[in-house]
């Protein structure tokens, strides 16, 4: 075997002798002692790439992706075949935009960083991606499979998971098998499999990723979501930056190959993982704020509203309801970080605020986007209780804990996968930092984007009643589970006579606190109309105002007394109705995962 020249390896040790003060003569070692070398200096250089000011980030950044590179060159080289296949699974639904999105990173992800290597065909070895369709409309259909055949021309290895063949692999389970799971997957008929929801289609998605298997002791499932990234946000002096920093496959690969983990789940920077449905109150705070502030400044003088700097909102400061969580109280309010570069004025600021307002109901927030914060080692595990959906990996047995209850169409089915899971395997079950940058919007009117729960009507009112009620709803069975398990063991949750007190008590408990949310954001709603009522002479008239004005009466129609959702809430005989589906659903959940379990594993 010929011997390996680690060119930037030498170049860093030397340029930066303190990183490693015992490093061997890299020429008289062995190819598995130089590999295990890298290994000890990346975390290194990743404590002083993310110390080190704004301006050399990039350069550390450059040589911390080529010493990668370089490691997988040493890794062919050497003949080592310990590393992991990677099968990403990628639902999607009618979402070009975002789909090209996540390849795109994907695809960058393995040119920065090189994990697994190309093969004879220049191919990317160890990575192969399953875009699983669910779109309803044609031109969607084809527009995904063209960007499979636009990747795959670049070397990513790419299946499209279309709806014919993912019917006809349904119809392969046998009928009585089938009937078992027919919840966990779905009984769409063949002219209308579209559309068939979340859990559904990723349930799908992992019968293909398990005829994709080749070698079950050596292949991982990653599942994302087509509206994420395998970026991260870093604030600069100039504003946000999304960058390929994170090589998640590699420190995946290791910490699979030395612990006993089956799942591991990532979590999400960028915009907020949950609903509109249960930020409406924060949001409106932090709009009042912001607009009591650009009241006071001249409308032509030089914008103010770029304070970079500041920190970041904490973990699930979006979130209304955060101390159900167990996240400590956020701040009253954060501000607004204008996003205009070059010189511009208040009111081009207020104008960009104003634009974006619409956003809300697809679930972007302007005020508390999540930040990347390096904490250390990414090969740290803390334990796990939520699974995020877009973001985790499952080795082959973990293939079984799959997020269930899909036929119920509800939200938080992630978390409450999560807390069924943990009750189950304990620390098997792990959290990483590893996380994926999660954007909501990938157009600036959203007109060609599906968000399930989301309507928008032709006089521009946006309905998003639907989604209002799964998150109720969703709430519900999750905190119904938490409360079951807090004084139960998992094989129990089939007794569906003592199980039903438990969502009794719960749903009491959450009509309290979303009439809690509900009153203060109908006041909120008021205090901004009879603001924008008496606005100062300088913004009135301003088509900023009318956007507000527009954006309040979606709130009020979305959240007010009158909405669909809140009178579905309130409804005695709507809950009854939930109530039964989701007992019905935890009872029989055991015997569905075992079916699951016999199906997927065999």
């Amino acid at each position: 075997m010929s011997r390996f020249t680690p060119s930037v390896l030498r170049t860093l040790l030397d340029e930066h002798p303190s990183f490693l003060t015992d490093a061997p003569d890299l020429a008289a070692i062995s190819h598995d002692e130089l590999i295990e070398l890298y290994d000890r200096l990346y975390p290194l250089v990743e404590q002083k790439m993310w110390a080190v000011p704004s301006p050399d980030f990039e350069a550390w950044l450059a040589a911390y992706q080529s010493l990668f590179r370089e490691q997988q060159s040493l890794i062919e080289q050497a003949g080592q075949e310990g590393q992991h296949r990677f099968l990403i699974g990628i639902p999607v639904a009618d979402r070009p935009a975002h789909v090209r999105a996540c390849l795109e990173s994907i695809d960058q992800q393995c040119r920065l960083y090189g994990y697994g290597g190309r093969d004879a065909d220049g191919r990317t070895a160890r990575i192969t991606v399953v875009v699983a369709e669910d779109s309803r409309e044609p031109k969607h259909v084809e527009a995904h499979r063209a960007l499979v055949e636009e990747y795959r021309g670049r070397g990513l290895q790419v299946v499209h998971f279309d709806l014919p063949e993912q019917y006809q692999l349904l119809q392969a389970i046998p009928e009585a098998e089938r009937r078992q799971v027919e919840r966990l997957l779905t009984t769409q008929p063949a002219e209308r499999f579209y559309q068939k929801g979340q859990a559904a289609n990723r349930n799908l998605c992992y019968l293909k990723l398990r005829q994709l298997t080749q070698d079950r002791s050596r292949s991982l499932y990653y599942l994302v979501d087509s509206d994420q990234s395998f970026l991260i946000n870093r604030q600069t002096d100039s504003g946000e930056q999304q960058v390929a920093a994170l090589n998640y496959f590699y420190y995946i690969d290791r910490i699979f190959r030395g612990s006993d983990v089956r799942m591991l789940t990532g979590k999400l920077v960028g915009d907020p993982p949950v609903s509109p449905a249960v930020m409406a109150a924060n949001f409106l705070d932090d709009v009042a704020a912001f607009l009591g502030q650009i009241a006071a400044r001249d409308p032509h003088g030089a914008c103010s509203f770029h304070a970079e700097t500041a920190p970041l909102p904490g973990e699930a400061a979006y979130h209304d309801m955060a101390k159900l969580f167990g996240f400590d109280a956020q701040a009253d309010h954060y501000d607004y970080r204008c996003p205009l570069t070059g010189a511009h004025d208040h009111t081009a600021c207020l104008e960009r605020f104003a634009d974006r307002l619409h956003a809300f109901f697809y679930g972007e927030h302007l005020t508390r986007k999540t930040g990347f914060h390096y904490a250390g080692s990414f090969m740290a595990l803390s334990p796990a209780r939520t699974i995020y959906p877009g973001n985790y990996i499952v080795d082959f047995d973990g293939l079984r804990y799959i997020i269930p209850f899909g036929h119920l169409r509800l939200r938080m089915s992630g978390p409450t996968a999560g807390r069924l899971i943990q009750a189950e395997i304990g620390a098997r079950f792990a959290s990483i930092n590893l996380p994926m940058l999660h954007g909501r919007t990938a157009s600036a009117d959203m007109q060609t984007e599906f968000r399930p729960g989301v309507e928008r009507q032709s006089d521009a009112a946006i309905d998003i009643s639907d989604e209002f009620e799964r998150q109720f709803f969703g709430d519900l069975m999750l905190f119904s589970v938490v409360a079951w398990l807090k004084e139960n063991d998992l094989p129990e949750l089939t007794d569906g006579a003592r199980l039903q007190p438990v969502v009794n008590r719960v749903e009491a408990e959450l009509l309290e606190l979303y009439a809690a949310k509900h009153r203060a954001v109908n006041t909120r709603i008021a205090e901004l109309e009879r603001w924008i009522e008496a606005a100062p002479p300088a913004w009135q008239g301003t088509p900023a105002l009318d956007k507000l004005a527009a954006f309040l009466r979606n709130m009020r129609s979305n959240f007010g007394d009158a909405s669909p959702a809140w009178q579905q809430i309130q409804s005695p005989s709507h809950r009854d109705a939930r109530k039964q589906q989701i007992v019905d659903a935890l009872v029989n959940y055991r015997a569905e995962r075992a079916a699951w379990d016999a199906l997927i594993t065999r």
